[in-house]
């Protein structure tokens, strides 16, 4: 029997998915599972969204062009500049969710070999899209206890050799809802530049942001232009994972040729998606407004709840919405599979991402979980007690709490 290949093999599972088949069990049994696992937001699509995909007219669902349509990349020009970033139309290249934008820049920007330094933790699959470019991931660990704040220059120019070709972030971040601030940007930016680095910038999350502190996106960097990549999607925008669009943006004339070989390969972003995408940036300013407002009750909750629970600490989160939890627990993973396989209360249990899949370090994050408030509050509460309850009657529970 023929083996599998060798990036089949070093792919790493899911740490958000991966206990899902558990959860299936665990709600075919009856357990109510309150899935705090994975960024999928329960609030609604924009109704202008919705009804575009109601009232298509069109008598052929054809191919759209390879880098995306060209009114919704024109459109995007507009809501870009809400935020200071000035692109234009032909910088903006549309893909097949943010995943594919990751994926087209590795493939563009690196070679088999080439390293990319990323602060961890770090969404998990970046560590996929780098092995499917055969590139390899090195990173610079944050600490919960610093509530994973940019560590010094020195850390990433210890990594830094040869091979290094790109440093790659998530602003505001997932896992840990961090927000980089203008001097940890300005850090990034002085190394960039002093070692002519590509920085792909993950900011899908730019409406989430819960402090005074400005959003400093990678392109309001100055000096850097041509080295800047910048990852975009409308999943959490929007709350449509399901269409499957997200964006690559660049000033780089060359990186944009070399990813649209690879658009065209694929042939083209999904048509039905770009329709719903170009209707939703009319929705109403209190669209955005009331989906803020929600996460704002959410996170305090959530935060508020699990630092009430002995042994539990999270930072507060400044963006996005998700936070990174260290629980009393002597190996998070054991602890997930155990809240899905063996335990519930009152008729229910909890699906939290084990952290130490979104670390490459081993052994680190151990005990930490990753958790999306995604849930209205009621629930959060509910899977607040239930996870408190958990802990409680959990087997592997350190004691000196």
């Amino acid at each position: 029997m023929p083996e599998i290949s060798v990036r089949g093999q070093e792919m790493p599972e899911s740490p958000i998915r991966k206990l899902a088949p558990l959860a299936v069990a665990a709600e075919r049994r009856g357990v109510r599972v309150y899935h705090l696992n994975i960024g999928q937001p329960d609030l609604p699509t924009p109704k202008v969204g919705l009804d575009a995909l109601k009232t298509i007219d069109r008598t052929v669902l054809e191919y759209s062009p390879s880098q995306g349509i060209q009114s919704y990349r024109e459109k995007l020009v507009g809501y870009y500049k809400k935020y200071n970033i000035n692109v234009d139309a032909d910088d903006i290249i549309i893909t097949s969710g943010g995943s594919e934008a990751v994926l087209f820049a590795f493939l563009s920007c690196l070679n088999p070999g080439d390293e990319i330094l990323v602060p961890e933790p770090a969404y998990a699959n970046y560590m996929a899209f780098a092995i499917s470019a055969g590139a390899v991931i090195r990173t610079v660990t944050t600490t919960i206890d610093e509530g994973f704040s940019l560590p010094k220059v020195e850390k990433f120019e210890e990594l830094i050799n040869e091979r290094t070709r790109a440093i790659m972030i998530c602003n505001p971040n997932n896992p840990t809802g961090y927000l980089y601030t203008r001097k940890e940007m300005e850090q990034i930016r002085a190394m960039v530049q002093k070692y002519d680095l590509y920085l792909f910038s993950d900011e899908v999350y730019r409406e989430y942001i819960y402090t005074g502190s400005p959003y400093i996106s990678a392109c309001h960097l100055e000096g850097i232009q041509n080295n800047v990549i910048l990852i975009d999607s409308v999943s959490k925008r929007y709350s449509e994972c399901g269409i499957r669009i997200g964006a690559l943006i660049t000033k780089n004339k060359e990186v944009r040729a070399a990813v649209m070989k690879f658009c065209q390969a694929r042939l083209s972003p999904p048509l039905i998606g770009q329709i719903i995408a170009e209707a939703s940036l009319d929705a109403e300013e209190e669209y955005y407004r009331s989906v803020y407002d929600e996460y704002v009750e959410r996170r305090k909750c959530l935060i508020d709840g699990l630092n009430r629970i002995p042994g539990v600490y999270s930072p507060i989160p400044m963006g996005a919405f998700y936070t990174v939890a260290r629980l009393p627990v002597d190996d998070s993973e054991k602890f997930c599979r155990w809240c899905l396989e063996e335990f519930s209360y009152e008729g229910a249990t909890v699906m939290m991402a084990p952290a130490s899949g979104f670390y490459t370090t081993p052994g680190v994050g151990v005990d930490e979980v990753r958790i999306a408030y995604v849930l209205n509050k009621s629930d959060l509460k509910r899977a607040l007690l239930v996870l408190y309850k958990a802990l409680e009657a959990y087997p592997g529970r350190k004691r000196n709490d």
